[in-house]
């Protein structure tokens, strides 16, 4: 199916859960609603027929069972069960006691002295540190580096990393297919990075509001439209400034399960410098990675990590790639993300993730409907407002 595109309000087929007045509304022309209007567009005499014809509801409804894309993107794995007979069985629950009662209790205590550990110490250094020759900044940046590590650790992490390890390249930004936020950590493990983040609560917002900050992350908040205008301006603030981090971004804008990757936002591709793309691929024979936001708070998605064995993760650090002569934002976008899907494994679909955040607007039902009807008052009338014989 085409791209959803953003139109006027009268056109609309997704509104926010959270409505506003004035947001963007989209519409999707699906293939069974194409059908019906160019039906209803013929000179077709016969009416009975056009009346039983439900083509265009049976084709949306048949390709919303067999193929519905959108949805397969945000559905966590499903791993068939191997604990099914008498010898494996046991196998499976001396498994499920180690893993609850002997690696949790000690990845939780080492993880919980990390977090105490790393704000003590960062707020001593951000405080009292000098910040000659950029002293204070190097520190802090090393104990963010060494804190995600830590995390990684926690979670018995097996990253296997393939490709140079990124540097800090002036006019270059990474993007990177997105999972979970443990995405930016295994990242950051290696390296620091700026990245762009929703603004969290909690102990997460905590974080946020000392340790990136002081590494120059960008933080926003998808209601607003301003922010998204101030993301842009700090984006290219930060593209020019040589002596700020590389950044880190991931264009889909939203967490996606590692098997499907949703459309780019073009906003990273428009910036004029080069794209590293980096491609993340989990193992989720060991842990499911997948964080969804509306199921689960972070803190949960970090105790099912550590209940599991372990993250085992493929990461490719891809060749920088630059807009090529006559093509524009989006078809670049396009292009990394498709060197990201073919590298990771992972299938392009046309849907832009946001929508995962809207729900079908009972004005859409009813339109369509109305549309329906209409058709049909056509074919009975003639089009002149006179019944048929």
């Amino acid at each position: 199916p085409p791209p959803s595109k953003p139109v006027e309000s009268s056109d609309e087929l997704f509104s926010s859960a959270d409505a506003h007045p004035h947001s963007v509304e989209v519409e999707r022309v699906t293939a069974g609603l194409q059908l019906e209007r160019e039906a209803s567009r013929r000179a077709d005499k016969l009416i009975l027929p056009r009346l039983l014809d439900a083509s265009g509801v049976l084709q949306d409804a048949a390709s919303a069972i067999i193929d519905d894309t959108f949805n397969k993107c945000f559905t966590f794995t499903d791993t068939p069960a191997w604990n099914w007979n008498f010898y494996l069985f046991p196998m499976w629950c001396v498994g499920v006691l180690i893993r609850y009662l002997v690696l949790f209790p000690l990845r939780l205590t080492f993880v919980v002295l990390a977090t105490i550990l790393f704000l003590v110490t960062f707020t001593a250094v951000h405080s009292f540190a000098p910040n000659r020759n950029n002293f204070r900044v190097k520190l802090e940046r090393f104990l963010v580096n060494v804190y995600a590590a830590c995390h990684v650790v926690s979670w018995t992490g097996v990253i296997r990393h393939h490709g140079p390890k990124p540097t800090n390249r002036p006019g270059h930004i990474f993007v990177a297919n997105h999972t979970s936020i443990i995405d930016y950590i295994i990242l950051t493990s290696v390296s620091p990075f700026s990245s762009i983040a929703q603004q969290n609560k909690g102990w997460v917002g905590l974080i946020q509001n000392t340790a990136m900050d002081a590494i120059d992350c960008i933080r926003f908040d998808r209601a607003e439209s301003k922010d998204r205008e101030m993301v842009q301006r700090r984006l290219r603030e930060h593209v020019a400034d040589t002596n700020r981090l590389p950044l880190l971004i991931f264009p889909e804008g939203t967490c996606v399960n590692n098997e499907y990757c949703v459309m780019f936002k073009r906003g990273a591709f428009d910036l004029g410098c080069k794209v590293c793309p980096i491609a993340i691929k989990y193992n989720k024979l060991f842990a499911e990675t997948f964080w969804h936001s509306r199921r689960q708070s972070f803190t949960q998605h970090l105790m099912s990590l550590m209940t599991s064995w372990a993250v085992v993760a493929d990461v490719w650090y891809l060749d920088p790639q630059e807009m090529a002569e006559g093509e524009d934002a989006i078809g670049f976008a396009n292009r990394v993300r498709q060197l990201i899907c073919d590298q990771a494994g992972i299938k392009p679909v046309p849907w832009d993730g946001m929508l995962k955040y809207y729900r079908p607007s009972p004005r859409m039902c009813e339109k369509r409907r109305a549309e329906i009807a209409a058709s049909f008052e056509a074919l009975l009338t003639g089009g002149d407002g006179k019944k048929k014989n």
